[in-house]
């Protein structure tokens, strides 16, 4: 009994969904701070000490607001599409390496599981867009498909070329491989490049907002979800922010791993995982500030002519040498 209920407390307290959706607010925080710094600005400021609050703020002014459904719309795809985008990332985030080597979920091959939902989180964008029934929101749904074909594949090269020195589809075991010495510092570098530039399009970051764009198609997709659907779209979409950095950390920075004190693991693996996420957030945010929006089509070309086969390489490179 005792065991149970610690492992409820795990899911549900630490590192679970309460720590999850903290850590998810924190990391929009910390991203608009960094991102208006590199653009000269001050970003959020007045709700909470330097503006800290500010996405917990906005997240209940969504709460707040009219929650409406066009007439014309699919209503039952479109009430379920919200509810399902942001159960399954926060599900995902069981699967993280966060206070130990393994998430509170580890099972063998749980990598295959975890990237196999990323791309049904992308399907439920569309779906969502296509529910709308919305010009605009159809649109940018057949945007986000178009980009998940540009994207995909290259993304899940990066992985298996980890999985393949690894030997393993199981994110504890490429984890604990990296004791000695992190994947990045090697010929995973290009991976781990090819890693974060798909992650942006996965996450519908600038240079690849292709799906939102507010001055084309105003919010593509989204533009008909308001009120509490919007909330659970915009915290989920905070959550997949925090699922890609910890997949980023705990494929090619070792995840949680590092110098312990006896005694103090989980909380030295906990700050471990922060900090290594954070760098992950910080070299996204920083992309976002360099970069304008680049074409679909201009998307997919470099997709399809360099991505991929930077991705091959890696993981022929992977395969030789290891």
């Amino acid at each position: 009994m005792i065991e149970i209920l610690y492992k409820i407390l795990e899911i549900l307290v630490f590192p679970g969904f309460t720590f999850i959706g903290l850590l998810s607010l924190l990391y929009e925080w910390i991203d608009r701070k960094f991102y208006a710094r590199l653009q000269n600005r001050v970003g959020p400021l007045y709700a909470g000490p330097h503006g800290i609050l500010q996405p917990l703020a906005d997240f209940i002014k969504l709460l707040a607001k009219e929650d409406i459904t066009p007439q014309a719309a699919d209503k039952l795809l479109f009430t379920l599409t919200p509810i399902i985008f942001f159960t399954l990332n926060l599900l995902l985030t069981l699967l993280l390496p966060i206070y130990s080597t393994s998430g509170v979920i580890s099972f063998t091959g749980d990598l295959i599981f975890f990237v196999a939902s990323l791309t049904i989180i992308s399907i439920i964008v569309y779906t969502a867009g296509i529910a709308s029934v919305n010009r605009f929101a159809t649109i940018g749904a057949e945007r986000a498909m178009l980009q998940l074909i540009g994207y995909e594949i290259p993304f899940m090269l990066s992985i298996i070329s980890v999985a393949l020195t690894a030997n393993s589809l199981t994110i504890r075991n490429i984890v604990e491989k990296q004791s000695g010495l992190w994947y990045v510092f090697g010929p995973h570098i290009l991976s781990f490049i090819i890693f974060v530039i798909t992650a942006q399009a996965e996450l519908e970051r600038v240079p690849f907002d292709i799906p939102e764009a507010e001055q084309e198609i105003v919010a593509g997709w989204l533009v008909e979800f308001s009120g509490k659907k919007l909330a659970l779209f915009r915290i989920g979409r905070d959550i997949e922010t925090l699922l890609l950095c910890g997949l980023g950390a705990a494929l090619f920075l070792g995840g949680p791993t590092g110098p312990v004190i006896p005694g103090l693991e989980p909380l030295l693996y906990t700050l471990y995982f922060v900090l290594k996420s954070i760098v992950i957030l910080l070299i996204l945010t920083t992309l976002r500030a360099i970069f304008a929006r680049i074409r679909i089509d201009q998307m997919i070309n470099i997709s399809w002519k360099y991505l991929i086969p930077l991705a091959l390489i890696s993981v022929l490179l992977a395969r030789v040498i290891y």
